[in-house]
């Protein structure tokens, strides 16, 4: 029954009633014994057609009035002169309706589901920042207050404090910085200046930047092998950016006396770059979120690094500004390798 048309209903519907007064007038000869072919005949039918006729024209305007405020309700466009056009109960009026309604409750149900998403990922983003800059402040707090209750008298311990106050107020405009960095980016406000460079003379340099850091945890920053010089069209700082945070990230989680690797790969005019370690490793559970801001894999990661916890996101950004894409593959125990790609220059 739910899948009949309209017009079948009524239809059958006027037919009952025909075949009902029919047999109420048959009954009603036989009763008299007096049977008019005419008034067995006419008066059904009339009725029949009557009765189709009315409910006809009340249910269609029933239904295309309320189908017209349904759609008004629904619809996110304008309406303009085709909306107002006349139904026919012929056509699959309901089922159309029916259609529409799904849809529209699909479409509203997707929404609220990102709008859910949303306010969590916002919740979570508040309240990493919110941990992240405590941890400076209260810092800052408690060495000043330990000056003003009579530190900054005693020369032994003032210096001491103002440096440390110092360095945790450094950390936080890091935090600072890199979060307006990243809203830069998110809203395309921050030019790339495009150039053509050698990225392994980029690569060399950052090596020699890191060379005490990597040091202190006998961490060797190598070439996979002896490459030529590789050309690419970037944006040299923001590039050197990308590189510096992960060759920083592999040293500050990779094992001690292990190794940082930088290999290259060019394919027609795409230049490829990975950097890899061979640390703690990420579980693939993790890999997922890695890039989002102030994700940590470990709640305690780089909290006393000196980061900001952005890096990746930045980094992310950054890439993504080029056109190209930066992804990792890791595994527990054997360590971790970032992968992004650049477009080829030329000499």
């Amino acid at each position: 029954m739910k899948n009949l048309k309209p017009i079948t209903l009524l239809l059958g519907g006027s037919s009952i009633v025909g075949a009902l007064i029919f047999i109420v007038l048959l009954i009603l000869a036989i009763i008299r014994d007096e049977y008019d072919a005419f008034e067995l005949t006419f008066i059904p039918i009339f009725a029949g057609l009557a009765t189709y006729f009315v409910f006809y024209f009340f249910i269609k305007y029933f239904i295309t009035e309320r189908l017209r405020v349904l759609y008004r309700s629904i619809r996110t466009g304008k309406f303009d002169g085709s909306q107002n056009k006349t139904y026919k109960l012929s056509d699959d009026l309901i089922t159309n309706a029916e259609i529409e309604t799904r849809r529209w409750s699909d479409e509203q149900i997707e929404v609220i589901s990102k709008l859910k998403e949303q306010a969590a990922f916002r919740r979570e983003f508040l309240g990493n920042l919110a941990h992240e800059l405590k941890t400076p402040v209260f810092s800052i707090q408690g060495y000043i207050l330990t000056l003003l209750e009579g530190g900054l008298e005693d020369e032994t311990v003032n210096r001491s404090f103002l440096e440390r106050a110092s360095k945790a107020s450094d950390r936080m405009t890091a935090i600072l910085e890199d979060l307006d960095q990243l809203m830069k980016f998110e809203v395309n406000a921050i030019p790339l200046e495009i150039t053509t460079f050698d990225i392994k003379e980029l690569v060399k340099d950052l090596f020699d930047d890191f060379e005490m850091r990597a040091k202190k945890r006998d961490i060797k920053l190598v070439f996979a092998r002896n490459f030529d010089p590789i050309y690419i069209q970037a944006d040299k700082g923001k590039i050197g950016q990308v590189i510096a945070n992960l060759i920083g990230n592999s040293i500050s989680y990779g094992h001690e006396g292990g190794t940082t690797k930088v290999r290259f790969y060019t394919l027609d005019d795409i230049v490829t770059v990975e950097v890899s370690d061979d640390g703690l490793g990420i579980d693939d559970a993790h890999l997922v979120r890695l890039f989002e801001r102030f994700y940590r894999v470990e709640k305690s990661r780089n909290r006393n690094e000196g980061g900001s916890g952005l890096g990746l996101a930045i980094a992310k950004h950054i890439i993504e500004a080029h056109g190209q894409t930066i992804n990792v593959r890791s595994t527990l125990g054997v360590g971790s390798t970032f992968t992004f790609s650049l477009d080829k220059g030329k000499r």
